[in-house]
């Protein structure tokens, strides 16, 4: 299930004072899942570690895990915009990573995590 912009920002308008219209931002802050894969020089780098450090500092659940193929898995819960933050934070990694491609699979939150961690 893709989150359209529509539902993520709504545009609410209220009467004030006398018929003058306030224009307010409202931004739909329900949880959202996605699974991120990430490429390149990715493990055996402390990527996994900068990972969960990262989501656990922008207050995200889920976890991350190193697959046979090469790449890291992530599965993520929490706001949008957060996710996306933590996105921006993969694409660079710790010094030693050099990630080539992230892939992203969104869907509706299950809220089955209740911290961020490294599965093994």
């Amino acid at each position: 299930m893709r989150i359209s912009a529509e539902q993520t920002h709504k545009w609410l308008f209220t009467l004030k004072d006398l018929g003058k219209t306030q224009m307010t931002q409202s931004v739909d802050e329900s949880p959202v899942r996605v699974r991120i894969l990430v490429g390149g020089r990715v493990q055996g780098v402390g990527f996994r570690a900068f990972a969960a450090r990262t989501a656990t500092q922008l207050d995200l659940t889920g976890g991350v895990r190193n697959l046979d193929d090469g790449r890291v898995e992530l599965d993520v819960e929490g706001k949008r915009e957060v996710i996306e933050t933590l996105i921006h934070k993969l694409k660079t990694g710790p010094p030693a990573a050099r990630v080539t491609k992230i892939e992203t699979e969104w869907s509706a939150a299950t809220r089955q995590y209740s911290n961020f961690s490294i599965w093994y």
